[in-house]
């Protein structure tokens, strides 16, 4: 896989931000100006209006009508009234960075080389991000395949600029050197950031070495894509092999067992265990794919001057080495035993009393026995909750929240004809009390036919200040899977849809409040430690019992959500927390220890035998023989070497909530100083020194540990008081 150096690797990463149960992307400015009506307000006179706002569909028929007269296009563009569009847009593309690339490499340049470097990074974002997104999401494939060619074009030009080494070598002397230009901190490090990202192609590396790094980076982007599709191939073995009880449990085809998956709800034990075991078994075939895998990316690395992958994927993160990364994981691994051995303690105690001839607790039934302990300990379900949160009340309560802590409102505005890519995407207008508006943000939120099944947040274009002092107000796209309201019934979510809501908000936040010099680093576009501390913090606010009860009412009676069921619904999050922590750490360590210096014992060493040692070592549950589910863990291609982020992302998160808003969650004075010194300098600061400014604490594995832990303490007195309602 060729990096990219103009849309770079920590970009892409983020720009499309997917939400993850482990945890999981720039645009053309809308130039019109219409009034907004207002959607949200604290006032109760606008609440109904709020409500009734999200409750139904948006109705403006005529925005799919892309060839009306008078239509302005996809995201106001008007190159885009049709698919032809993305034509333009690309030729447009070419010729303005060829003028910035001979702008970069003349004796003559008349301004510092990062804002030309950031200009062509701009150029070529607003093109490809908004055409990834078209590709992935517009329902005509005409436009989705138009927008795929310009994709590949764009690819292709990129791929040009890798190899440029003129521009290369001008842009390494000015940060060597120092530019002829005065240039400040944030110059510095941005021109920094574009360097590596250069280099991540090889490009500084003799003739040979470079192409061994091309080739490489092919080779890896072909065994991620076969591995990848190997996590989900399912396992066939003959029905004879498999006890006559449990096989009505699974597809039976002709003399086979199909196993799809763990079967982790399954009530019969012998079910689970099955199932684990098969759908696990080790396969020779992705072993290999994942050991290439693994064995390239560390060749390319160490070509391009690094220890370890691990070194070259951490480089520029919160977390800055892998040496902070592992003293992390280890610290908490040794903190979260305890704990953890409780959680499975109690899971053993179900599981004797809820099978007569019950043997120890083993992997396949922790995730059976948590789900039991939140619905038996509470006595909730989503089903009965979603009445309480719909669309319109959850949008509403956020509405309500950034005003509090921002100064924020959201403006529900009137799309343009042909603005949008289906009917039911609203348009949302940032709006600053004094500042104006801030940004957009287009809100996809039902499911429909051919949608993608992944919660994201989409930069469509990002923020930087332009030459003539204005702002190029960011765009993003909300895109999540939501039931569609029907026969006078909203949109209903579940908890778990309210918090993701949230989540993907947190991600669109950070580009709407972010206030950088350039685009290269606006918003999500930081190290993946970073991007997800404004999201997993906005969590903490969707389980906050106080915010909950400023919007949590019955979609018909207006009845507040009882405080018992808030309680009980909070506290069920947090069954079985520790455990839960204690597995994400064992993946972590197992992530690092594949692509960290010391991988192998030896040439026979399997990536299996090293999932053994770790597991032994950190999980609180033995390894099962003869099982790899690291062959069916599809986040080591997407995430390799940075899973440990978003425990990392947690624990500065926690550390955030409970130093400046677990007192008061609506705290104007703490929002806007996290705003002013955290959210406004997207990736434009070292993080871990502006994290560590901002809560006038060192960053170090021991205080991020301590705040996980104290956020594990409040989660088990969560659960104990709901538990005496």
């Amino acid at each position: 896989m060729a990096q990219r150096f103009i849309i770079r690797d920590g970009a892409t990463k983020h720009d499309m931000m997917v939400s993850d149960e482990g945890g999981h992307s720039q645009q053309h400015n809308i130039t019109s100006q219409q009034a907004g009506r207002l959607l949200f307000c604290s006032q109760h006179k606008n609440i109904g209006f709020a409500v009734a706002s999200f409750n139904t569909k948006p109705n403006k028929l005529l925005s799919l009508q892309f060839t009306a007269n008078g239509s302005t296009g996809l995201f106001g563009l008007p190159e885009l009234q049709e698919p032809g569009g993305f034509y333009l847009l690309k030729e447009n593309a070419i010729i303005e960075t060829q003028d910035l690339v001979d702008e970069c490499c003349s004796h003559n340049r008349s301004r510092k080389i990062v804002e030309v470097f950031d200009e062509l990074s701009d150029t070529l974002c607003r093109v490809a991000d908004l055409a990834e997104f078209v590709r992935i999401a517009h329902p005509q494939p005409r436009f989705s395949h138009s927008a795929e060619d310009a994709c590949i074009a764009i690819g292709g030009l990129v791929e040009k600029l890798n190899t440029h080494r003129k521009l290369y070598d001008c842009l390494s002397d000015v940060v060597h050197r120092g530019d002829k230009f005065p240039t400040t901190d944030v110059d510095k490090l941005v021109a920094k950031l574009f360097l590596f990202d250069f280099e991540q192609s090889g490009i500084h590396l003799s003739d040979e070495n470079r192409g061994k790094v091309v080739g490489l980076n092919e080779s890896i982007l072909t065994l991620g894509q076969h591995f990848m599709t190997g996590t989900l191939q399912p396992r066939a073995i003959p029905k004879v092999n498999l006890s006559q009880n449990i096989r009505q449990h699974f597809a039976i085809d002709g003399d086979n067992i199909i196993v799809s998956g763990l079967f982790a709800d399954a009530h019969m034990e012998l079910t689970r265990e099955a199932a684990y075991k098969i759908f696990l078994y080790p396969d020779p075939h992705q072993e290999h794919l994942l050991t290439e895998l693994i064995n390239g990316r560390h060749t390319m690395a160490t070509l391009c001057g690094f220890s370890s992958y691990a070194h070259r994927a951490v480089n520029g993160s919160l977390a800055e080495s892998p040496e902070f990364v592992v003293s992390f994981l280890k610290l908490l691994a040794k903190e979260i035993m305890p704990r953890a051995k409780k959680d499975f303690a109690e899971m053993e105690s179900m599981k004797k009393s809820q099978y007569a001839k019950s043997r120890s607790l083993a992997p396949w039934d922790v995730p059976y026995f948590t789900s039991q302990a939140r619905r038996s300990k509470f006595q909730i379900s989503g089903s009965d909750l979603a009445p309480y949160f719909s669309l319109g009340a959850v949008m509403e309560g956020l509405s309500n929240l950034l005003h509090s802590l921002y100064d924020v409102t959201l403006q529900l505005q009137e799309p343009s004809n042909g603005e949008l890519w289906a009917n039911d995407v609203y348009k949302l207008a940032v709006v600053h009390g004094s500042e104006g508006v801030l940004g957009y943000i287009y809100c996809d939120f039902y499911e429909r036919q051919g949608k993608a099944h992944q919660d994201c947040h989409f930069t469509i274009r990002g923020g930087k200040l332009l030459s003539d002092g204005s702002y190029q107000s960011p765009i993003v796209v909300l895109h999540l899977n939501l039931p569609p309201p029907n026969w006078g019934t909203p949109s209903l979510l579940t908890p778990g849809m309210v918090e993701n809501l949230f989540h993907e908000m947190g991600h669109a936040l950070h580009s709407m409040l972010a206030r950088t010099q350039y685009q290269h680093v606006t918003g999500t576009r930081c190290s993946t430690d970073f991007a997800e501390v404004p999201s997993i913090l906005m969590e903490f606010f969707a389980l906050d019992a106080r915010v909950l009860a400023t919007f949590a009412r019955h979609y018909k009676t207006g009845e507040r959500l009882p405080t018992q069921l808030v309680e009980k619904m909070v506290a069920s999050k947090s069954v079985f927390g520790a455990s839960e922590m204690q597995l994400q750490t064992f993946y972590s360590l197992l992530d690092q220890r594949l692509h960290g210096e010391e991988r192998w014992e030896s040439s026979t060493t399997t990536t299996t035998h090293i999932l053994e040692q770790v597991q032994n070592e950190y999980y609180g549950l033995p390894y099962v023989q003869n099982t790899a589910w690291q062959l069916r863990f599809g986040h080591l291609v997407g995430y390799g070497a940075k899973y440990y982020a978003y425990l990392v992302s947690r624990a500065v998160a926690s550390w955030i909530w409970q130093q400046y808003f677990s007192q008061d969650p609506f705290n104007r004075e703490m929002g806007e100083k996290y705003r002013e010194e955290v959210l406004s300098h997207g990736g434009g600061k070292p993080p871990r020194a502006m994290v560590g400014e901002f809560l006038a604490r060192e960053v170090t594995p021991h205080n991020m540990v301590e705040a996980l832990m104290m956020d594990l303490d409040h989660k088990k007195v969560r659960v104990e008081s709901a538990l005496s309602l």
